[in-house]
Order: C-alpha cells, then sequence, then structure tokens
C-alpha cells in the first residue's frame, strides 16, 4: 500500500466513524447499563376502577454491584375518592437483561388528604424500550400499568 494511501484510508475510517452513534463508536448498545441511569418520569394509566392515577420522578444512579442501582422515587397519587398523596421513597433497582425490577421503602409523607391512608410502597417490573422509555406494571397495593420517559421529555 503506497504511504499516500495510508493516510487516506485513516482520514475516510474517522468520517465514517464520525458519523455513527456515540454508543457504536464507544462499542456501547441500548441495553448498557448507563442507558437507564438518571431521571426519569412516569405515569400509570388508571386504576380503581378509573379514580385513582400515579405520575412522579425517579432517579437511577450507580451501584457497586454490578446490574443494580440506588434510587429514589418522588411518587404523586391522585384519586378522586380521597385526594393526593405525594410519597418519597428510596429504592433498589436490579437488571435482568431488559427488565429492571424496582422495589422500594418509604421514607416521607410529603403530603396526604387521608390522615388513615395505609400507603404501600410502590414497586415497578419494566422493561427497556429505548434509552428513553421503559413500559411496564405499577405493583403495590394495585397493579396498572405505567410508562417512564427521560424526565427531560416528560410526559403529557
Amino acid at each position: 500500500m503506497s504511504t499516500y494511501l495510508k493516510p487516506a484510508l485513516g482520514l475516510l475510517f474517522l468520517a465514517l466513524a464520525a458519523g455513527l452513534p456515540a454508543s457504536a463508536v464507544k462499542g456501547k448498545t441500548d441495553t448498557d447499563k448507563s442507558d437507564v441511569l438518571g431521571s426519569w418520569s412516569f405515569q400509570t394509566r388508571p386504576y380503581r376502577e378509573g379514580q385513582c392515577v400515579m405520575t412522579g420522578t425517579m432517579n437511577l444512579s450507580p451501584h457497586p454491584e454490578e446490574g443494580r442501582y440506588d434510587c429514589e422515587i418522588t411518587a404523586v397519587e391522585m384519586c378522586s375518592m380521597w385526594g393526593r398523596s405525594v410519597v418519597r421513597q428510596s429504592c433498589d433497582a436490579r437488571r435482568f437483561g431488559n427488565q429492571v425490577s424496582v422495589r422500594s421503602t418509604i421514607e416521607e409523607m410529603i403530603e396526604s388528604k387521608a390522615p388513615d391512608l395505609l400507603y404501600v410502597p410502590d414497586n415497578f417490573t419494566l422493561t427497556i424500550q429505548s434509552h428513553e422509555r421503559m413500559f411496564g406494571a405499577l405493583v403495590s397495593a394495585v397493579t396498572a400499568p405505567v410508562e417512564f420517559r427521560r424526565a427531560n421529555d416528560g410526559i403529557s
């Protein structure tokens, strides 16, 4: 190979690599551990015969153990029969392939309209759809479909 052709091929390779997504250049895929780290917003479909809906945020942060994350959830449950509850929860998330299991512990009841209301921790079973979306179920005192989106995208 001529000495002029080697630099030209090198430049061609760099140009092609520059056009690839960063994940391809770094060897990452949509199922990398880092893809679920960060802030998420979520919303359930209506439950309790359409009288309740839950929205909130979840932040996943690194944990030393592979496939595990530390997390915090702030859940806002709005029910026509007893009003609004806002609950801060710590949680432990574990990833198995494209599945994420979130188990929560109530840290603080920030707001509750019903003083005798027994609030059960909010757990989730999720499937990673993409870097921006997870879909699954709220598994708590009730079960309801839920969608998680990157917090910067929001849910309308």
